[in-house]
């Protein structure tokens, strides 16, 4: 069975070269042309000695996930439903803006977290993806937008905030972090690399460790009760936990701030009070305050706060001093908005059984 090198960061590629007889350069050019051209075929990468090319046609490949079904929305985001095998689907979303294209990409073939208010955890959880289905997100976006053909870099940021929970599948997705920030491949600078976590603390403390980049924090409720309900994980990490965890962070991350995420839900988390006591709650850790509308989905059980009411909110929190922005919603109408991406999961779990009907 032939290798898929998409599966390797730098170090493994270098072993893997090692492992042929190859000088340690090879690898580097063999990341150049996998990651910043994207290209597959051994044959067409010109500058690498034709035996080796030959010794690779037989014994590695580059192989990304299966393109499924491709989305355009009328603003522009499109959304990739990719094949992970076994009756697996993953979505990645790319969003643009005028100064910025972004990548929203997956970790997980569904989650683990049963968060109340998302689609995905709705779906229940199957299994990690490996380095190569989450990097191959990007390697496919890549080459799907025109970026390996010669013109401008398309994608400049990267947001790991898809399906699942990054940080339950730890070296996987460090691995993939590890390309994207690689100069030989594609060369995002860390600041633009953020990773979407809803509070794995130990988790967190390696991530400083080994891979830090910029970290965005889903955190949703002001004070424990609230966001257990909401969160079952602050069960086994509570919100006091978590923010010692995110100062520890802030020691090595390559921002001077945490991103904190906060969905919109009416009549449960967005009273002025709730706002008052975020202020409380966060007002020892440097942070932005990103308020998300909450984007339906059928049988949530929520309902979107009004504008008025999050925009009271937000001023409760500006005159804190705490800067905060409104999430606008992108590609709500091919189901590719925060909360929404579901793709197509076989559920080994069996929670949504469990969950149906539950609300807030």
């Amino acid at each position: 069975m032939s290798i898929n090198l998409l599966d390797m960061d730098g170090e493994g590629l270098a072993a893997f070269v090692a492992s042929l007889d190859e000088k340690p350069f090879r690898a580097r050019q063999l990341k150049r042309w996998m990651h910043r051209l994207g290209e597959s075929d051994f044959s067409r990468m010109s500058d690498i000695a034709k035996p080796l090319r030959e010794k690779l046609a037989r014994t590695a490949c580059v192989s990304p996930p299966r393109i499924v079904s491709d989305s355009l929305a009328r603003d522009g985001t499109r959304k990739w439903l990719l094949d992970v095998g076994k009756g697996n689907a993953v979505d990645a979303v790319f969003i643009p803006e005028t100064n910025r294209g972004t990548l929203c990409i997956s970790t997980q073939a569904g989650c683990t977290l049963a968060c109340q208010f998302c689609s995905t955890g709705r779906q229940g959880f199957n299994r990690n993806l490996s380095v190569s289905e989450i990097i191959g997100q990007l390697w496919l976006a890549n080459r799907e937008l025109g970026a390996t053909r010669g013109g401008e870099r398309v994608i400049s940021n990267v947001v790991l905030m898809g399906m699942g929970e990054p940080l339950l599948n730890f070296d996987n997705t460090v691995a993939a972090l590890k390309l994207m920030i690689d100069q030989d491949a594609y060369g995002l600078s860390r600041r633009r690399v953020t990773l979407s976590t809803s509070g794995i603390v130990p988790m967190i403390d390696r991530l400083a460790a080994e891979c830090p980049v910029a970290l965005a924090v889903s955190l949703h409720a002001p004070n424990d009760a609230l966001r257990d309900t909401l969160m079952p994980i602050n069960r086994k990490y509570p919100l006091a936990e978590l923010l010692a965890a995110c100062l520890r962070y802030l020691e090595r991350a390559p921002r001077d701030f945490i991103t904190f995420e906060y969905v919109m839900l009416e009549g449960v988390n967005d009273a002025e009070e709730h706002a008052r006591q975020l202020v409380d709650l966060v007002s020892r850790v440097p942070c932005k305050i990103n308020l998300i509308p909450f984007n339906p989905f059928p049988n949530s059980g929520f309902v979107r706060s009004p504008r008025r009411v999050i925009e009271r909110f937000s001023e409760v929190l500006g005159a804190s001093g705490i800067v905060t922005t409104t999430r606008k919603t992108r590609g709500d109408e091919i189901d590719a908005a925060c909360g929404q991406l579901a793709g197509k999961i076989h559920d080994r779990t069996r929670r949504p059984a469990r969950l149906e009907g539950t609300g807030p």
